[in-house]
């Protein structure tokens, strides 16, 4: 568990749970790549879930650069409403016992893909920093999180 994730600010985690697809970008030769993936969020290890085989580009670049960012995004043209998270992190292919605990949260979220994910891998990002811009609290406010160094 990150010994910081208490000091996130609850309404990033509010914004965060409200969701549920990502955009994930990630970068290799200096190419940049971007992708929607669906996503359980843990709060209290302060990860993100989502599976993906190996062989699509946004996971063959991940496994090369491990540091990623993404985006979550409220759709709507009310400027007063606009609200959206952007995140980079670490991401991490999940094995072993971490797999049950993480498998268990994703499939809680997703139940209907369980027949689906038998050849699949699993993954987490572990955020470094959580940015939420939401003009419901004034425009263009931001509230940011940032993970404390080890």
């Amino acid at each position: 568990m990150n010994s910081d994730v208490n000091s996130i600010d609850q309404r990033i985690v509010k914004m965060i749970q409200r969701h549920h697809i990502f955009t994930l970008a990630t970068s290799a030769d200096n190419m940049p790549y971007c992708s929607t993936c669906f996503y359980a969020y843990e709060k209290e290890d302060n990860v993100f879930i989502f599976t993906s085989e190996k062989d699509t580009r946004h996971i063959a670049e991940a496994m090369q650069q491990s540091k990623v960012a993404g985006a979550i995004a409220l759709e709507t043209k009310i400027i007063g409403k606009i609200r959206g998270i952007q995140f980079t992190g670490e991401i991490k292919e999940i094995a072993g016992d971490e797999l049950k605990k993480y498998l268990k949260i994703y499939l809680n979220r997703f139940p209907y893909v369980a027949p689906f994910i038998k050849d699949t891998s699993f993954w987490i990002i572990v955020p470094e920093l959580l940015k939420l811009t939401d003009n419901n609290l004034g425009f263009g406010k931001k509230l940011i999180w940032k993970k404390e160094a080890d």
